[in-house]
């Protein structure tokens, strides 16, 4: 006979099914109590089939017996669990119900190991050292953001946060506010969270990359990216500049209505603003070397933030609309609240969401999509307007605009905001025009023909850009066929393809 697992365990409680306890090979369930204990908790059924059929165990008392006994043997410290049986159709099925733990991290101890496992969707995985941190801060009931630093108070400013909080609440920061906020401690010390809010920020990979691409990827092909900038210092500092990257390569269609004008953003600047919030202060600053990266592309935006969700489960895989608030770094949540940035309830996903719904030209199919795993959480942000005149009956009736002017482009009606950055060829908005190597590839060019056995670093250095960019620039050169590599990573050198008329007039401009 089968059941619905469901209707004992609840429909959002993690599980995993045994036909028997498996006295020999312990770890093959005790990785998974062990999981339950330093994440969310979880249930364990015995006497359940590969196919949900039930089969029952043999004394379920005395198996529950040797479940205790093999757990104390095995898991360090011992994990909160009771026990449920059931029966159905005559046989006994035993539910070991494991709660989250207060004394993470929980490790599994057998084969001259000790490993420390954590959930991942339907699988107990060991937990990566990145992991492990957070379980042993989280055992210690701290979190990365409210631990001290060695880094004095009054060597920084915090101008910036002053300023701001009197902007959004009328209300003066006062002195006492340092300490009550958890931004220094009683020895005046900076926590983690108070050096991420300084305006100059001692925490070198608190930073935000955000490109404007070419195209619908990052191998367009045609140009290098129209919009590029790297934002440091204070975490109130990433949050504006970013806003208003965004703003600067955004465009707004409007259209006539009988009561007035409807305005059509590409994006919900509300959207933005929770990805951008989520992305900066519920990231894992644990990471060394990884920051935040938003990427604007024709039709969409990326938001990419360090560590997945907090409690471990796929948020692909969770009802955007009704899961709870767990903060990696509470302090900064708390910060970024009274700054009303914010709520302090955590329906940021949900905000997302209904501001797209609001949205007069919203589809489903334009739905913004969350995805995470157990090191990354992106948040894809659809641009509504993008493809919109291919389908609208009236779209010699839109116009784009921007705050302060605007430009005709088009014999329709349809006009086009001047922009500190050019439109992407690409874009539904313009005709489509025939590729042209950018001036920029050009200079690149004449400096590789120059150096063509040099490191992306000396490459870098002469061109005066990013090594990220120059990376990008050799990508874009070998996909338009105008360079080659010669030998071998290390010992070869790039050559310039002569054989096209293109790449002639690049040599000779």
């Amino acid at each position: 006979m089968k059941f619905d697992i469901a209707k004992l365990i609840g429909e959002t409680t993690d599980y995993d099914k045994k036909r028997e306890l498996e006295i020999r090979r312990p770890k093959s369930w005790c990785k998974s109590v062990c999981a339950f204990a330093n994440g969310s908790g979880g249930s364990l059924i015995f006497g359940i089939a590969d196919d949900d059929t039930v089969v029952g165990v043999e004394d379920a008392h005395k198996t529950g017996e040797k479940f205790s006994e093999i757990v104390k043997q095995k898991i360090d410290p011992i994990p909160p669990f009771y026990f449920n049986y059931e029966v159905i159709d005559g046989k006994t099925i035993m539910i070991v119900t494991v709660e989250p733990g207060d004394q993470t991290p929980y490790y599994y101890i057998g084969d001259g190991q000790q490993i420390a496992y954590y959930r991942m969707g339907n699988e107990s995985i060991p937990a990566t050292a990145i992991k492990l941190r957070e379980l042993v801060l989280r055992g210690t009931n701290r979190s990365f953001d409210s631990l001290s630093t060695e880094y004095k108070f009054e060597n920084y400013d915090f101008s910036r946060l002053r300023s701001v909080f009197h902007s959004r609440t009328g209300k003066e920061f006062t002195e006492n506010d340092y300490e009550s906020w958890g931004i220094v401690d009683r020895n005046g010390k900076l926590t983690n969270a108070g050096a991420l809010i300084a305006n100059e920020t001692p925490i070198r990979h608190s930073r935000l990359f955000c490109t404007r691409w070419n195209g619908l990827d990052q191998s367009h092909g045609m140009m290098e990216a129209l919009d590029d900038e790297e934002i440091s210092g204070s975490l109130i500092n990433q949050l504006q500049e970013g806003l208003a990257f965004v703003r600067r390569n955004s465009r707004k269609m409007w259209h006539k209505s009988p009561d007035g004008r409807v305005e059509m953003p590409d994006y919900p600047e509300d959207s933005v603003l929770e990805g951008l919030v989520n992305a900066l202060i519920h990231r894992s600053y644990l990471e060394i070397g990884s920051e935040v990266h938003l990427d604007m592309f024709d039709n969409r935006i990326e938001i990419f933030s360090p560590g997945g969700m907090y409690e471990n489960r796929p948020v692909q895989e969770c009802d955007i609309m009704q899961i709870k608030s767990r903060r990696r770094n509470p302090v900064l949540a708390d910060i970024f609240s009274r700054l009303k940035y914010m709520e302090r309830r955590g329906s940021g996903f949900k905000k997302i969401c209904n501001e797209y719904g609001h949205q007069v030209n919203y589809r489903d199919e334009i739905r913004p999509i969350f995805y995470s795993d157990n090191q990354d959480f992106v948040l894809t942000l659809y641009n509504l307007n993008y493809g919109l005149h291919q389908t609208a009956p009236n779209y010699t009736e839109l116009h784009q605009r921007e705050e302060n002017s605007i430009q005709d482009v088009s014999s329709n009606v349809l006009k086009c905001p001047q922009t500190t950055s050019p439109v992407p060829q690409s874009s539904p908005l313009v005709p489509q025009s025939s590729p042209l190597v950018p001036h920029s590839l050009q200079h690149f060019m004449k400096i590789l023909k120059n150096f063509p056995g040099g490191t992306i670093s000396l490459l870098a250095s002469e061109a005066n850009v990013s090594e990220r960019m120059v990376k990008k620039y050799i990508k874009e050169l070998k996909t338009l066929n105008l360079i080659r590599r010669i030998g071998t990573n290390r010992t070869g050198y790039w050559e310039i393809i002569k054989s096209s008329n293109d790449n002639q007039e690049i040599e000779e401009s």
